[in-house]
């Protein structure tokens, strides 16, 4: 049964007053969605049309943010000064729910690990949703349930830019898929980038920061209850976390990289790397659940993912086109590379994110038969392809570049647009940029046809 949406106790001196949001994007309206339904009021501030200052600061208490504003932004420090209570969109919209929480984070394959739980535990009748870094924000998910009963699920995808300043947010479980290196361009290095994510397990019920000590110290040292922690993370996330010197709760390590084919997962989007690795996380924790192991595969047999992530877009003169838009960093495009026999033509390039070009281009070579870069980092691809032997072609647009593609392909071979990089040097998002792609695919295959 449900009960009326109504502000936490903790919340209410925090509220008296109109709530300051920061960002007009989906964790933003979100927010103004669960204020509302609270009966609270609110003030939205956006940097690209409103301004924020210690004066404005001064009429608020609280203030709940989106992931976009780092923790070292002007306008946090102005209301931390002015002081305000300044939370991120998870740990506020936490504070109104009832139900449990699957939290899911990773470098990559955290939206389609989201995604399948949910599918899954539909599957068995339970009331699960998708929520997060997914798109649907938690805040206007807890808004639309109003709060949500004690069986209900959020099934929350959840970033590093979450995770990084999160104090309220508890998960019932943690799912850490990989780690690799991304978003430098945020986290000064690979390390802090590692703390952000291991902030979600300090975060998780059933693990606890070891007594005594600084903050800094005790976050390096989780204390678990045995396997009810309720954390479980891939191979991947293992090697980092001993290097790092971040000891795992018990078991909560999995085996997800080199493992065995299962024949039960034959023709099914989990049959091979990287989908394999979300698979093997995935039943890793539906076992500790004590759930029922065929309904999983049987979820996993009627998945599909969704756009942009290695589909195979269309066949032009025997040369065949592969849309990876959502490959926005250097590990997602090594994991799409591997699923081919023979070097491929790639286009690749974007808004850079930080990180080692060199190491990334230098790996990738052998992979390779002709590179077409295009945005803000295809100068600098350019120079280290040349460096590493790797044939490649600077394109001033993605045209260009599917043009360039029918060129220097062969009869056979893939071509595969994996950037490797974010979009927002030329496009809105990664969806635009693979809904262009494959356009300029069905515009070739249809001039072709007509030839």
């Amino acid at each position: 049964m449900k009960m009326p949406l109504t502000i936490p106790e903790t919340l209410r001196p925090l509220t008296a007053g109109p709530v300051a949001i920061f960002g007009a994007g989906v964790s933003g309206v979100g927010v103004t969605a669960l204020l509302g339904a609270a009966g609270a009021e609110s003030v939205i501030y956006d940097v690209k049309a409103t301004e924020f200052s210690p004066r404005a600061a001064k009429a608020h208490r609280l203030v709940v943010y989106s992931p976009g504003f780092p923790p070292e932004h002007p306008w946090l420090a102005m209301a931390r000064e002015a002081g305000c209570e300044c939370m991120g969109e998870l740990d506020f919209a936490s504070a109104f729910w009832r139900g449990s929480i699957i939290a899911v984070t990773g470098t990559n394959g955290k939206t389609t690990l989201t995604e399948f739980l949910t599918q899954a535990l539909r599957g068995t009748g339970r009331e699960a949703h998708a929520t997060g870094n997914v798109g649907h924000a938690f805040a206007q998910l807890v808004a639309e349930l109003e709060g949500g009963t004690k069986e209900t699920i959020a099934v929350c995808e959840v970033s590093s830019f979450q995770a990084e300043t999160m104090k309220r947010f508890r998960a019932d479980a943690t799912l850490w898929t990989n780690f690799a290196e991304d978003h430098l361009e945020r986290h000064p290095g690979l390390e802090s980038y590692f703390t952000a994510k291991w902030n979600l397990v300090l975060r998780t019920k059933g693990v606890q920061e070891q007594s005594g000590g600084s903050r800094e110290q005790a976050g390096s040292k989780p204390i678990a209850s045995g396997r009810s922690s309720g954390v479980f993370v891939g191979s991947s996330v293992r090697r980092f976390a001993e290097k790092f010197g971040r000891p795992l709760p018990a078991g909560a390590a999995v085996e997800t990289e080199g493992q065995p084919a299962d024949a039960r997962l034959a023709r099914t989007v989990f049959a091979e790397y990287p989908q394999r690795e979300n698979f093997l996380l995935a039943a890793a924790w539906w076992r500790a659940a004590g759930l029922g192991e065929d309904a999983l595969f049987e979820a996993a047999r009627n998945f599909r993912l969704g756009p942009h992530r290695l589909a195979r877009v269309g066949e032009c003169d025997g040369v065949v086109f592969w849309n990876d838009s959502k490959a926005t960093n250097f590990h997602a495009v090594e994991a799409a590379l591997a699923r081919f026999e023979a070097p491929v033509v790639l286009i690749a390039g974007g808004k850079a994110k930080g990180g080692d070009l060199a190491g990334f281009v230098h790996r990738i070579a052998p992979r390779v038969k002709h590179a077409l870069l295009i945005g803000e980092t295809s100068a600098e691809l350019a120079f280290h392809c040349a460096a590493f032997r790797v044939a490649h072609t600077n394109c001033a647009t993605l045209a260009e570049a599917v043009q360039r593609a029918m060129e220097v392909a062969d009869r056979g071979d893939n071509v595969l647009l994996s950037p490797g990089f974010a979009s927002f040097d030329m496009f809105r998002g990664y969806a635009e940029r693979g809904e262009q792609f494959e356009q300029l695919v069905r515009d070739l295959t249809a001039t072709t046809r007509i030839e």
